[in-house]
């Protein structure tokens, strides 16, 4: 008799079944905030509390999740807290930016991000990926921490296509102080728990001062040779990222640094985080890999524009997407009420704190069977339809969806098609990954594995 194999259970923090307490609660949210949350979140579909004397509310339903995010989105602005954290790192980048100013950059963005400029960069994705691959593969089973090669992978990528191969320094040194970066400044530190007075210290951001220091002077340089360039020949300067906000108008010379961080980081980081915990968990489940390692065998000799790749490598793109669920890019989505309002018959008090947790929604046992499990197939074409617009939400929705998602899924997809068509990746780490929310969704210890070339 045939029988399938069980779906391998992706590693997470074990919910809690008993309350932390304040001092449990402030420890576990400045070392990993995913780790407060108790099995009720992971079952119910709402949830209230009283935080450090703020009201808050909890939302996984899908249509309380389009309610607050799209149809009353006016009434929902960005939560104090999350601005404490990513403000100092981002300042007026596009992910925390408000009102006008976000109106203004978003606008001026736009016409980065259109359908055919993001197909335009399908090439120098698959360019990048098979010249990386090749670099990785060249010693055929070292071991080497594959998160952050994707850091570097990803970063490639995104210095080639938005920026025109044109950022100043070098790109390993880059990449690697962009890292220490984010894995400092997007730690909840105590003292922002606490609402503490902003003079004061964090020490997380004090240790994470210097590497910021670093690519903000790169930045700089990177700019002023890009004005010089639109100056003197603008014939020669191409029509990227970087370009069109130094076109843009009203936004100051601070505001467009603060974008092309906020591009960089984000970018940058989002995409590696989802690529890496792709290959991990492909790595634990034979069966899925085999799938995908047979489609791109099959398929790729038949479609040499990669630009066709995310909608013909439909259980590459599954993994992928499979991936986010369970390590979503963004874990959590938090806003603060302006005015009373209602969801699903919970009453909203003005100045709430309102959370739409990607981590829990993505791994909730209203919406999802085998939540904790990694199930490629649920998001194949046939199978699309059963799950909510509402219920999946790696790019976030709503007027603040993420700009470049179409960019970051297109390149997810043909980046994992390229590297798998060409290496095999077996995890070989002493203990599962554990998951870390430092502004993404990390490995704490990076992810160990070793890279054989397939053919």
């Amino acid at each position: 008799m045939d029988t399938q194999p069980s779906p391998f259970r992706a590693p997470a923090p074990v919910p809690h079944t008993k309350p932390l307490g304040f001092a449990g609660f402030i420890l576990t949210a400045s070392r990993n905030p995913i780790e407060i949350w108790g099995s009720r979140a992971f079952k119910e579909p709402v949830l209230t509390a009283n935080w450090l004397r703020v009201p808050t509310v909890i939302v996984n339903d899908p249509a309380g999740i389009r309610h607050c995010l799209v149809e009353n989105a006016k009434n929902y602005v960005m939560q104090p807290l999350r601005q404490r954290i990513l403000r100092p790192l981002l300042r007026d980048g596009l992910l925390t930016a408000e009102g006008e100013l976000w109106k203004r950059t978003r606008r001026a963005l736009a016409p980065v991000f259109t359908p055919r400029n993001i197909q335009g960069f399908a090439p120098i994705m698959e360019d990048r990926t098979r010249r990386f691959a090749e670099r990785l593969g060249a010693e055929s089973g070292r071991e080497v921490d594959v998160s952050f090669q994707m850091t570097l992978l990803t970063y490639d990528i995104l210095q080639a296509t938005l920026f025109t191969d044109d950022i100043a320094g070098d790109s390993h040194e880059f990449a690697k102080a962009m890292e220490k970066s984010l894995g400092r400044m997007g730690r909840v530190d105590p003292l922002d728990l606490l609402d503490a007075p902003a003079f004061l210290p964090r020490i997380t951001r004090m240790l994470a001062r210097r590497s910021q220091d670093y690519f903000r002077r790169l930045i700089a340089e990177t700019m002023e040779r890009r004005k010089t360039l639109l100056a003197t020949r603008p014939e020669d300067a191409p029509n990227d990222f970087l370009t069109l906000l130094l076109k843009a108008d009203g936004l100051s010379r601070s505001e467009i640094e603060d974008n092309i961080i906020t591009f960089i980081g984000a970018g940058h980081e989002t995409t590696a985080r989802a690529l890496g915990w792709t290959l991990y968990l492909l790595s634990q489940a034979p069966d899925e890999r085999a799938k995908v390692e047979a489609e791109i065998d099959a398929l790729l000799p038949e479609l040499p524009d990669p630009v066709t790749w995310p909608e013909r490598l439909v259980h590459t793109r599954a993994a992928f997407e499979e991936a986010m669920r369970l390590y979503p890019p963004a874990p959590s989505l938090n806003r603060t009420a302006l005015e009373a309002d209602e969801v699903c018959g919970v009453p909203i008090p003005a100045g709430a704190s309102v959370l739409v947790m990607p981590w829990l929604v993505h791994r909730h046992e209203l919406y999802w069977q085998d939540p904790a499990c990694f199930v490629p197939s649920r998001f194949l074409p046939e199978n699309r339809g059963a799950i909510d617009r509402y219920q999946y939400l790696p790019f976030g929705v709503g007027p603040r969806v993420c700009i470049g998602q179409t960019f970051a899924m297109q390149e997810g997809v043909i980046a994992l098609a390229a590297l798998m068509r060409d290496l095999s990746f077996d995890f070989t780490g002493s203990k599962p990954p554990y998951p870390v929310q430092k502004i993404t969704v990390q490995p704490q210890d990076g992810l160990r594995m070793r890279v054989t070339r397939r053919k």
